[in-house]
């Protein structure tokens, strides 16, 4: 698996957020996270496709677009426009995922399938094949800041087996990449590696500390010393 760190722009100064996307960007950052709430699906709001469209013009790193929101078909065209690299939809919310996922293949974006905390895993293996992504929140969504749900790193263990599963079948032939997001940090990251995750979505663990770059080496170098086995010499 490629390991992927994804800062999360939740968190980051918003007075200077060019300079952190740059900073983290030159730190070796994957890709940028951006977190659309409509103060609907839950309980908070933020940004929207211009901010999108801003980062567009101040980073080449992939553009992570995370819809927490209740009808994410409607926006689907106006962040695609945007400039957003891969977009994941929510399974909690309004219209179908394959319809959806088909969509933003026809355009030439990634698709990703969210689940909450309360949703068991099981609801979305049949919809493996139809996305490039899947994201197990690990925190309930709406908020940065919150403690980590351990529990949930129970899904990415099944997932992994499940796409083991489809593989074998021929069912599923793209590579699937799992991504948690909520109360990753340092340690919490190294669980979600163990357990199958490679792609990791850090806010105050990264943009909210006083060196967002020294703070993604930190975690990559923590991240690789488990697939080198060198932790702890």
């Amino acid at each position: 698996m490629r390991l992927k760190i994804a800062p999360s722009i939740l968190s980051a100064d918003f007075s200077r957020l060019g300079e952190q996307v740059r900073e983290v960007e030159s730190a070796g950052a994957d890709q940028i996270h951006v977190d659309v709430m409509d103060g609907h699906f839950v309980p908070n709001l933020s940004m929207g496709p211009l901010v999108v469209e801003a980062l567009r013009r101040s980073t080449r790193l992939p553009l992570d677009v995370h819809l927490m929101i209740t009808d994410p078909g409607r926006y689907l065209d106006a962040f695609v426009q945007a400039g957003a690299t891969h977009i994941s939809v929510h399974w909690e919310a309004e219209g179908e995922p394959r319809e959806l996922a088909t969509r933003l293949r026809d355009a030439g974006v990634g698709a990703g399938l969210v689940i909450n905390p309360d949703t068991p895993v099981e609801a979305i293996l049949h919809l493996l094949p139809f996305f490039d992504l899947v994201l197990i929140m690990t925190v309930h969504p709406g908020f940065s800041g919150q403690g980590f749900l351990g529990e949930n790193l129970e899904k990415v263990k099944r997932l992994r087996a499940s796409e083991s599963e489809l593989r074998a079948k021929g069912e599923l032939t793209r590579d699937l990449d799992i991504q948690v997001d909520g109360g990753i940090d340092v340690s919490t990251a190294r669980l979600a590696l163990q357990a199958g995750a490679n792609v990791f979505v850090a806010g105050s663990a990264i943009l909210g500390r006083p060196s967002p770059a020294s703070a993604l080496r930190e975690m990559r170098q923590s991240l690789k010393s488990i697939c080198t086995g060198t932790q702890g010499t």
